[in-house]
């Protein structure tokens, strides 16, 4: 059975479980959903596929998507939608999903043609409590739109479409971003995502804004006659003043709408967590939505939960604490911090998750092997729980240092980063960049390494001015150690020109990479692969100078 020939969906069953309606619920260029029901739960469901864009199978797009979906798994809160189940048929993985119903942001906008003020915030602080906990899991949507949110008939907002999402970007060790690669929706999509095809949580803040200011004025803050129109719109204009449109929509609501489409990334908010600090006052005098919501009078479970549960907080914070310290510091992330595997003053693991202090070479050999299978079959949490705890035994017997308890921690750094846990792979890399330079010394090619992952880490977590002082500290020690024109110091530079076009440092990112072309023009010649990569993203539009 395939989806596309779905018949009887009586007689043809998924893994002999998920029966198909014969139609799909929805269709896009990256996946397709089906309707369905489970029969051994006797529940309705909905199960997506992953869609090839050229028909052909594509093994890169099938790890991505396992990948990808099992950290959307581990990603519990009440405004995604629950994965129960996973599998593949043909060769094409789905996922088996809750379902959802209610009404799409898209028709309800259309429908209602504008939103009150209040339900705009209220949709949009909703948004981003899902967010906040998205961003903490290091997983960027990328494509926030009002199709992917639906408003259910108690009220709940539902963020869709997490499953397709990339990972941060974290597929690719080697690169900050990618160019060329921009998965999204134009209308929605942030100015460096346009421009160089990466994201960070900032971008996901940028797409709330293009919503919230859909929500309030009833069309979008951006539209033209081509794709091509909106991108440039998106890069170096502003869009119609809101306060023309709806001079009934508070101040201070207004200034949060335009703090989301800042065009810089650094000009943008902080964090999801302070975009929802600010919405929440404006989530007031919600009306009744006829035909959309449950009447008041009928009672709602998901109701009765908040407010029991606005009581038990009622004297504390109405949102996470914010993030507090940087990678640099192992003891800063705001989750569980890494074991910090750097030996105290007698030669002993300053800390570590293991209690025993028996450990052979074998055992870590052992280890290695099945965190590897483990991370073979995108099982990266189970993984880095098994290095993280041998790592802390490890040390204690063998030392920081010492070449195999070297390369688990090095496993254990690696498996965090493929696992999209960049928060906690930052301080990883930095300690081990710390003491193989200790042991090694500085200019060990290793050392470089761990520096660069550290520093993509915290580009990827939206860091930038830390990540690009990392960068450039970098390219000088590689420069010095490899000469200018090497190969690794030519490809940062060019990493580093990428992360500041992105970060909107237009002037600055034109002055990289106009240098680096200069550069590779004179070492490999005009014809070189390298060279027209560069100028390609020279002659992209970048929009208005900084002045940097």
């Amino acid at each position: 059975m395939s989806p596309e020939h779905a018949s009887d969906p009586h007689s043809d069953m998924l893994d002999g479980r998920y029966e198909l309606r014969p139609m799909p619920l929805a269709r896009g260029g990256m996946g397709e959903v089906w309707e369905g029901h489970d029969t051994r739960l006797d529940r309705e469901v909905a199960v997506k596929f992953i869609r090839f864009p050229d028909g052909e199978h594509d093994q890169e797009m099938v790890r991505r998507f396992v990948r990808e979906s099992r950290i959307t798994a581990r990603l519990r809160h009440p405004g995604v939608p629950a994965v129960y189940d996973a599998g593949s048929l043909d060769a094409r993985p789905y996922l088996v999903m809750q379902r959802v119903h209610g009404i799409s942001l898209a028709d309800l906008v259309a429908e209602q043609e504008r939103l009150d003020a209040g339900w705009a915030a209220a949709v949009a602080a909703q948004v981003c409590s899902v967010l906040t906990a998205a961003h903490g899991a290091s997983l960027v949507h990328r494509d926030l739109k009002p199709v992917n949110l639906m408003l259910e008939p108690d009220g709940t907002v539902k963020v869709l479409d997490f499953g397709l999402a990339v990972a941060m970007e974290g597929a690719d060790t080697s690169r900050i971003t990618r160019s060329g690669e921009t998965p999204g929706t134009p209308a929605y999509m942030a100015p460096e995502q346009l421009m160089t095809g990466g994201s960070t949580p900032q971008s996901d803040l940028y797409s709330l804004g293009c919503v919230l200011y859909e929500m309030l004025a009833g069309a979008r803050a951006f539209s033209g006659s081509t794709p091509y129109a909106v991108m440039h719109k998106q890069v170096g204009e502003a869009p119609r003043p809101l306060q023309s449109l709806r001079p009934d929509v508070p101040d201070g609501l207004l200034r949060v709408v335009e703090s989301l489409l800042e065009k810089s990334p650094d000009d943008r908010p902080a964090g999801a967590e302070e975009v929802y600090r600010s919405l929440l006052p404006h989530a007031a005098d919600l009306g009744p939505i006829p035909g959309v919501l449950h009447p008041p009078a009928l009672p709602s479970p998901v109701r009765m939960q908040a407010a029991v549960l606005d009581r038990v907080f009622a004297g504390g914070s109405t949102s996470p604490p914010a993030a507090s310290g940087t990678p640099d510091d192992p003891g800063a992330p705001d989750i569980p911090d890494p074991v910090d595997v750097r030996p105290g003053p007698d030669g002993s693991a300053a800390g570590g998750a293991a209690t025993g202090t028996g450990m052979a070479r074998t055992d870590i050999a052992g280890t290695r092997e099945r965190a590897a299978d483990l991370a073979a079959s995108s099982r990266y949490r189970q993984a880095a729980d098994v290095l993280r705890a041998a790592v802390g035994t490890a040390v204690t017997v063998f030392g920081g240092a010492d070449s195999d308890v070297v390369d688990l921690r090095m496993d254990w750094a690696n498996v965090l980063f493929e696992g999209g846990d960049f928060r906690n792979a930052a301080p990883v890399f930095y300690d081990l960049a710390c003491d193989l330079a200790e042991r090694d010394g500085s200019d060990d090619s290793l050392v470089f390494r761990c520096r660069l992952q550290n520093a993509t880490c915290r580009a990827l977590m939206g860091e930038t001015d830390a990540a690009l002082e990392t960068l450039r500290r970098l390219l000088a020690d590689e420069e010095r150690v490899y000469g200018p024109d090497d190969q690794r110091p030519l490809e940062l530079r060019r990493q580093i020109g990428l992360l500041e076009r992105g970060a909107g440092r237009h002037t600055r990112a034109e002055r990289t990479l106009r240098s680096l072309a200069d550069d590779l023009r004179r070492i490999h010649g005009p014809d070189h692969p390298q060279l027209r990569q560069v100028l390609g993203l020279l002659h992209a539009p970048l929009g208005e100078s900084d002045g940097g």
